[in-house]
Order: structure tokens, then C-alpha cells, then sequence
């Protein structure tokens, strides 16, 4: 089924990450694809089993007592994010102390960390008392997975089944990432709407969080993520949806709707299967109804105009 062993076996997924291997990782948000945060070559790896830029940063996924461990300063408004919100569904750029490499880092100063709440990827973090260097388990731009068998499906021609595994923890409760903050800029900055919405942070921060500016320097910053193979288009309401998808199939194609209305969660939990799905439809064309722009639905907002973008 795959080129690695798929397991619920921890203490195997914690020898091969010791011994240098890539790990896929279950988490409350999307399946990491994990090395050795430590270990320049198995990151490396990473890069190539994903077909991934090298020079876009990695998040590094670490215990909840290791954060001094990897920041160089932890600001206050970062304490206080860190303390109200792992483990759990939030990154914070900070300055990356002396060990953190330039592999994964791009070579930029910072460094992106969280605490995953997921309980067999915080297991495999306290056994092998390593940080995990992370991104989403799929080939670079593409839909993230959700389930272990995404993962194989999208990386295993890639892994070897000598080194590699694929932690199976079940469907990520979220689906879709985290929310990145980068707390180095006066105020803070929001890189990344996630799984922790925009509004709990700034009430958490007592203050408005600034939209990105500058240069990319964290993961799900590019103009184009997240595509499928069809081609996406967004409307604002299932009207509008029924109308498009009925104009595409008179001109011949093939079409899915996805729209969950309020339902936020529900919409977070399955937008990435349900792109998947449509792909494995054949559908060529996936009209999606935006959802209202709060809670997670920010997240999904930006996920969606990802996948729509030109590639």
C-alpha cells in the first residue's frame, strides 16, 4: 500500500525518527510529514519527498516545556498566547535560538513552534525528546491530508520502508492548520488564519492583530496552496453556487459543489477530503461556497482563495 509501514505504534515511529527517518505525523489540525529537527539530512529529505522549495520555512513541533529549548526570546505577548493556547492549533514566530538549522528555517532568524495536541504525536515528541521539523504530508502546493491514507496516497511511491512510517492517529479533528502569529513585530502579525480563530487571539492579546506584511517567512503564505487538480471557483452562496455549477455542466463539465453554510466546523473537518474527493470524481471544475468570514470560518476563506488562485 505504501513505500513505509503504516502503525499505531509509537515506539516505531520514535526509532525511526531517532535513526534519521521521515515520520508522518497525525495531528488535531492536518498529517505533518516529520524528521528530526536536529538531524540536517533527514530535514533535507523532507524537502525531496515533497517536492518542496528549499528555502520555505518549517515549523518545528516541540513538548510544551521545550519552548526556551528553541526561542531565542519569548516576548510577553508570546507567553501569554503559548500559555492560553497549547497544546493546540497555534504557531508562533519567534527568533530561533543557536540550534535551530538553517535548513529549517530557510536561513531566515526565525523560527515557526507549536505544541500539537494530538496525544500519540505529543507521546512520540516525549519519548524521543526530539523536535520535530514538520510540514503538511502531501507534494508541495497540493491538497493537505487529513487521514493517514492521504498520506500514502500522496507520498508513498516516496518513502522507504526501510527508514520511514506513517503514524496513524485517525481523521484530524480540525483539518485545516494552524494559525501562525508572528510575534516579532510590534504589534503582532497574523501570517496564517488557522484553527485558532482570529478573534480568540486578539481577545486573548486585548489588541487588534495586524494583517502579514513583508516577505513570506512561514508556511501557507504563497498566493497558491492547498489546489486540487480541478479548477476551483468561489461564489458567496449556495444560489449562487447551483447557478454556476449548473452553467458548467451545460458547457460540458464535470462539477462538485461544497458548501457546509454556518456549519464551520463541519466545513474545516471535510474541506480537504471533500477536495480530494472531487478529484478522485474526475470532476474538473469544484465550485465552493465561501463561508461567512468568522470563527474558523477565516481559515477556510483563505484556504479556499489558495486553492482558486492561478498555480
Amino acid at each position: 500500500m505504501t513505500g513505509a509501514p503504516v502503525t499505531t505504534d509509537v515506539g516505531l515511529a520514535v526509532d525511526r525518527l531517532v535513526a534519521g527517518g521521515l515520520v508522518a505525523i497525525p495531528t488535531e489540525t492536518v498529517y505533518g510529514l516529520g524528521a528530526d529537527a536536529d538531524d540536517a539530512a533527514a530535514v533535507d529529505r523532507i524537502f525531496a519527498v515533497k517536492d518542496r522549495p528549499r528555502g520555505h520555512p518549517l515549523i518545528v513541533h516541540i513538548a510544551a516545556d521545550a519552548l526556551d529549548d528553541w526561542a531565542a526570546e519569548v516576548p510577553p505577548t508570546a507567553a501569554l498566547l503559548a500559555a492560553a493556547c497549547w497544546p493546540g492549533p497555534l504557531t508562533l514566530l519567534l527568533a530561533r535560538a543557536a540550534r535551530v538549522l538553517d535548513v529549517v528555517t530557510g536561513g531566515r532568524d526565525t523560527v515557526g513552534l507549536r505544541v500539537p495536541a494530538h496525544p500519540m504525536t505529543q507521546e512520540l515528541l516525549a519519548r524521543s525528546g526530539r523536535g520535530v521539523a514538520a510540514p503538511s504530508a502531501n507534494r508541495f502546493g497540493r491538497i493537505s491530508p487529513t487521514t493517514a491514507r492521504h498520506v500514502v496516497d500522496d507520498l508513498g511511491p516516496f518513502l522507504d520502508p526501510a527508514r520511514d512510517v506513517v503514524l496513524d492517529g485517525g481523521p484530524s479533528p480540525i483539518g485545516v492548520e494552524s494559525t501562525i502569529v508572528d510575534c516579532t513585530t510590534d504589534p503582532p502579525q497574523l501570517l496564517r488564519a488557522g484553527g485558532i480563530p482570529t478573534e480568540d487571539v486578539e481577545r486573548l492579546l486585548d489588541a487588534v492583530v495586524a494583517d502579514a506584511t513583508g516577505p513570506s517567512r512561514a508556511a501557507g503564505m504563497l498566493a497558491s496552496h492547498y489546489a486540487p487538480r480541478a479548477a476551483v471557483a468561489l461564489v458567496a452562496d449556495r444560489r449562487a453556487a447551483d447557478g454556476a455549477a449548473a452553467e458548467l455542466e451545460r458547457a460540458g463539465h464535470r462539477v462538485v459543489v461544497i458548501d457546509h453554510g454556518d456549519d464551520l466546523v463541519t466545513y474545516a473537518r471535510r474541506l480537504y477530503a471533500e477536495l480530494r474527493d472531487a478529484d478522485a470524481s474526475g470532476a474538473d471544475r469544484i465550485v465552493a461556497v465561501l463561508p461567512p468570514p468568522r470563527g474558523l470560518g477565516h481559515a477556510i476563506r483563505d484556504r479556499l482563495t489558495k486553492a482558486a488562485a492561478p498555480r
